[in-house]
């Protein structure tokens, strides 16, 4: 299909143009500080929808598992950004660096003895007691030590702490320790089909946030790691700015309220450099040689492995890069709520919500991609007040203390999940690909021209 590129060019415009004036009309309306926070977040939804749209877009994949990558991004920003606690390092430090190496030397060795012993009879026992050895020994460094660490003043710290380097730092951190979990993840999943591969990556991210809750001495687990240092200024520390004030009496604007506004705009400004340098890179990455290989793939997998294509080595390239651009963002989540809650972390909002926006924008469009994370954030933001009072008005009309009408506005904080399933269900009805589907033409890559790709 041959796509106008008029109205390509058209329909994008139109559609940010429309977004833009919802945005404006909220904060008309509403308060500029409101249409601040949810251009914010819908920046960092447009990065994870980045994120997803590179592995499923690109590549196929069927990752059910964003939600543990997000995370592992929050987890980066308290690892790098908190100061380091001496106490809990005096008093388990120690301890947890001999498990670490315990651990590491086990799964060596492990390996080592794999490649090494050829007789199948010896090869599993062997392994199996060297497994067994190693996994006891790390739990007698790993037991105390975590003990010790957490019982230093718990209501306060109890854990080790992080890096204390600008927080700003953490969200390239986020993306390695994403990337970096991400290859071993794919290293043992990438084998499975698609359906399986999305339940596969649904129990192990749901794994990952059970550690974060329950791990105490990495990341506080439930107590949550709080007062995280921000790479904007504080909204007090502008109050006392003698040219702030002046500034605030300029605009006729009480200085606490410019200064959110203020603050909210460097965020803004901020997630907007990440995402446009995400996005171009996708976009050059999209319109490679790399990218038509990994849409040939994608499109016909069969045809390019008989042309010679390591598939599976494509597919991990991809799945890596994707939980990256995910880790990304969730550090950047992190940094503007100011603290991490492991137990914040669910599947809807972290994983069925993404998938959305891929779905609604368009997937294998980056642009589309961007439109689906800012549409659907928006409407969600916004289904949360307009919820009950669309219940309220439809339900005016019966008694008070009708039993439907009880019922309903005990509903309505639900209806914006119902919102968001109904989208869903009429995108898909009238436009498939999304509202920016990918574009095709007679330049796409087919199966004879796969070979013209790099291995």
């Amino acid at each position: 299909m041959t796509v106008n590129a008029g109205t390509g060019m058209g329909k994008p415009f139109w559609l940010a143009l429309a977004m833009a004036m919802a945005l404006v009309a909220v904060g008309v309306l509403q308060s500029w500080n409101v249409a601040l926070a949810i251009l914010n977040l819908q920046l960092i939804s447009a990065v994870m929808a980045l994120g997803v749209n590179i592995q499923w877009g690109y590549g196929g994949l069927f990752n059910f598992g964003i939600m543990g990558f997000t995370a592992l991004g929050g987890l980066a920003a308290v690892l790098v950004a908190m100061p380091p606690v001496p106490e809990a390092w005096a008093a388990g430090g120690g301890g947890m660096a001999l498990a670490a190496v315990t651990m590491a030397g086990t799964a060596a060795a492990v390996w080592a003895l794999h490649r090494l012993i050829k007789v199948k009879a010896l090869r599993g026992p062997a392994v199996a007691l060297v497994f067994v050895a190693g996994l006891a020994l790390t739990r007698w460094f790993y037991g105390p030590s975590v003990a010790a660490i957490e019982a230093v003043d718990s209501s306060v710290t109890g854990f080790l702490g992080g890096l204390g380097l600008p927080i700003i730092l953490s969200w390239l951190a986020g993306g390695v320790l994403a990337a970096a979990v991400a290859w071993v993840i794919g290293r043992i999943t990438l084998g499975l089909q698609s359906d399986y591969l999305a339940i596969a990556t649904l129990g192990i991210s749901a794994a990952l946030v059970a550690v974060l809750r329950n791990e105490d001495w990495l990341a506080r687990g439930v107590k949550n790691v709080t007062t995280l240092p921000r790479p904007v200024p504080y909204e007090q520390d502008l109050h006392g700015q003698a040219w702030f004030i002046d500034l605030a009496g300029r605009v006729g604007m009480e200085p606490s309220l410019l200064s959110g506004i203020v603050v909210k705009a460097l965020y803004a400004l901020l997630f907007g450099v990440v995402l446009l340098v995400l996005f171009w890179l996708s976009h050059r990455a999209l319109h490679s040689p790399w990218g038509r290989m990994m849409r040939a793939i994608r499109d016909n997998r069969d045809a390019a492995e008989a042309m010679g294509k390591d598939v599976t080595r494509r597919h991990l390239q991809v799945f890596v890069l994707g939980s990256a651009v995910v880790g990304i963002a969730g550090a950047m989540l992190v940094t503007l709520n100011g603290q991490f809650t492991p137990a914040s972390y669910a599947p809807f909002r972290y994983t069925f919500l993404i998938w959305v926006m891929v779905i609604v924008g368009g997937s294998g469009n980056n642009g589309g991609a961007v439109l689906g994370g800012f549409l659907v954030w928006f409407l969600w933001v916004q289904a949360e007040v307009g919820g009950p009072w669309l219940i309220t008005a439809l339900t005016s009309g019966l008694q008070e203390d009708s039993p439907l009408r009880q019922h309903l506005l005990n509903v309505a904080p639900h209806t914006r999940q119902l919102l968001m399933g109904l989208i869903l269900l009429v995108v898909l009805r009238l436009s498939p690909r999304g509202l920016l589907p990918e574009q095709s033409s007679k330049h796409s890559p087919g199966p004879q021209q796969i070979g013209t790709e790099p291995s």
